[in-house]
Order: C-alpha cells, then structure tokens, then sequence
C-alpha cells in the first residue's frame, strides 16, 4: 500500500494531527495509522490557554483560577486571566481523529513496526516479520525513542490519578489544586499533588513525583490515600486509575532520523525537560505540520522549544537533582514573583529573553548560577 503519510503510533501526537489535518483543511492525502494496538489510549490532559480554543467544545472542565501550595502550607491563588487551566479525557481528542480519519478515507493498520527504510524517495514500514505494510512518501514516528546523547541528568515525571466521586458536594468547580507541595518529599527529587474538579462532587485528583524512578503500586496508592486524608476527603468513590511516566532529560532526541522520517511528542521533543509538560507542544507540532502539507511543503516542525529554553532547563535539573535547589521552592519563588501568566507561557516556552532574564532574577541566584556553571563545564568536556 502507497500512502502519503504514515502515522506510525497512534497515540495522543498523532490523533492531534489528523485533527489538525481537518481544521486545515486538508482533503487530498493518502494517509495511513499504523501501531500494534487498535484504539485510543486512556489518558488526560490538563493545560493552559487562552481565551477560545479548537478544543472547548469536548473539554471535561476549564478552571479561571488555581491554587498553589508551598511545602509549608501557604495558599497562593493564582488568577490565570487571560489564560485559562483546561482539561480533556482522550476519548474526545481520539474522536476527533477519527472524524478526521474518515474524512481522508484513512487507513488503520494493526502491526508491530520493527523498522522504517528511507531511501531517501520514500520509506519502507517493516513490521516484526520483515513484510511491508506500507511505503509513505513521509512518516511521522510517535514511538518512544532512545536519546542520541546522554543526557546530565535523567528523571521521570511519574504519577497517579485517581478519577473519585462523593455522594455530597465537597469541590469547588470554580478552582483547581495546581500544585500542592505539602505532600512528603522524597529523598532525591519532588512531589506534589493536584486536585482536578469536573463538578461538584467529582474531580481527579493525583499524585506526581519528579524523581530518577517510579513506584510500585503499593507507594503510589499509599501516596495517594495519605494526600485525600490530608485534604480531609473521606467517603471516596474511586471510578478509575490512570498513570503514567514521562521523560525529563537534558538528554538530546533526534526529531529526524532520516530524510523523510520525522518524529513527533516526546520522541520529538514535545517534552519539556524541567517539567514534563507535552500536550500543548504537540499541538503546536500538529498544527504547524497540517499547515505545511496544506502549503504543500514537508512536514517538518519547527523545534518545540527554543535552546536557551533547553538550556535553562538544563540547569533547573542539575540544581535539583545535586540538591543546590529545592524544587518547591523553586516553583513556589517562580509563582510568588512573578506574574501567573508569564510563568505558564515560561513553561509552555512561549516567553521572550526580557521576560526570562526577569523570571531567572526570581530564583535563588547562587546555587542556580552555580548549576549553570557545572552544565557549562559538563558541555565543554563533552566538546572537547
């Protein structure tokens, strides 16, 4: 089978562009999903942006303000306007993919690719029995990929959700729980909790660590009911468990392994290293690659974050991990001093060098300057 495009995984990246395709306007392009399981994923998204967007009408909840809670337990509101907290469920997100799938008359294909072969003309998908199932002028690859460099420092964001229901109204649908350092801290790295409401009576509510490993099952769940007790919550309906673990490296990824292979979300480097943060770099992927192909141009993104973002990212992890910066802190400091709005777009990387000189003030400046030190050392012996 010859396509134009192949989508080789079909996780969240790749259901954001084929809705992407649509709202583009795209209508002739072959195209073809390919992965080892048919479906969606379950999984959800929570994000900032701004007063509208493609996304508000299969929205789950939207929030105008949050709360953040340092490691002492001070309250610190935080009014987002004019941007906005959001949150959606996969399952709408997948829809509108399949919407979008229908529309291009889309190939779904069930395989295990074991390897794309460029020649450069197009690529070859290879499934795990070495047949071919598809040659695609372009493939865009969400598989996770192994990083080309190795990276200074390399932690997960690491978590667990908890969808609960009461038989009373115990949460404010108006307000959500952004951070809440109160949770015990791990020995090396950060925790924090989140409290995400749908209603008055339902919300999820999850437990997040930055650290070098995950937990078992026993320690999310332990973490988790010792965060409702201290919350004072009782009487909880657990509905579903969601969770997961994403990527924060310094760790360079290669977004084009070849000439007609591009890598999109993590693999891609939607990732934001400091935080983990995916969702609003793969849409912006996924937009600019519907409207290249639209223009009739490859479909290669730009870089999902500029490198003096990487950079600083860099540091913030050295700082956390050698244990020159308390993260709570840090991001405690970076709410307190500075406004919400600069700081959300900061680490969706959407500021400009005078609002970052601005934010870097208000961190603890010699233990930062001293991570940065040491990640300059770290590259030059690299170098050279």
């Amino acid at each position: 089978m010859e396509v134009d495009l192949a989508l080789v995984g079909y996780g969240g990246a790749a259901a954001l562009v084929l809705a992407a395709l649509t709202r583009a306007g795209v209508t002739d392009l072959r195209v073809a999903v390919i992965d080892p399981v048919p479906g969606a994923k379950p999984r959800t998204w929570a994000y900032w942006t701004g007063p509208t967007d493609d996304l508000d009408r299969v929205l789950d909840a939207q929030w105008p303000g949050v709360d953040l809670f340092g490691p002492t337990g001070r309250r610190q509101r935080i009014e987002l306007s004019p941007l906005r907290y959001a949150m959606v469920r996969s399952e709408p997100v997948f829809g509108l993919a399949a919407e979008a799938a229908e529309r291009l008359n889309a190939r779904t294909m069930v395989a295990n690719v074991e390897r794309l072969a460029d020649d450069g003309a197009g690529v070859d998908v290879i499934d795990d029995g070495e047949a071919t199932v598809a040659r695609a002028r372009w493939v865009l690859d969400s598989r996770p990929a192994k990083p080309v460099t190795v990276g200074r420092t390399f932690w997960l964001q690491h978590f667990r959700g908890w969808w609960v229901r009461s038989a009373e109204d115990l949460f404010d649908p108006a307000s959500a729980v952004l951070m809440d350092f109160r949770t015990p801290q791990p020995a090396r790295g950060v925790s924090f909790g989140y409290v995400l409401p749908t209603g008055p009576r339902t919300a999820l509510i999850e437990y997040t660590e930055f650290s070098p490993s995950r937990l078992d099952d026993a320690g999310y769940d332990g973490a988790l009911r010792a965060y409702v007790k201290q919350l004072g919550l009782d009487r909880l309906v657990v509905d579903e468990v969601e969770d997961g673990a994403i990527p924060m490296t310094d760790a360079r990824f290669d977004p084009r392994p070849s000439a007609r292979v591009v890598r999109i979300g993590t693999a891609g480097g939607a990732t934001r290293p400091s935080t983990g943060y995916t969702f609003s770099a793969m849409r912006r992927q996924a937009t600019e690659i519907a409207q290249l192909i639209r223009s009739g141009r490859d479909p290669v993104p730009g870089a999902a974050y500029p490198r003096r973002h990487l950079w600083m990212d860099a540091v913030a992890l050295r700082a956390w991990d050698g244990g020159l910066v308390s993260a709570p802190e840090f991001f405690e400091r970076l709410f307190l001093r500075n406004p919400a709005d600069r700081v959300l777009r900061f680490l969706d990387g959407q500021t400009t060098p005078a609002e970052e000189l601005a934010l870097m003030a208000s961190t603890p400046l010699v233990p930062m300057s001293r991570a940065a030190a040491e990640v300059g050392f770290s590259s030059l012996s690299r170098r050279f």
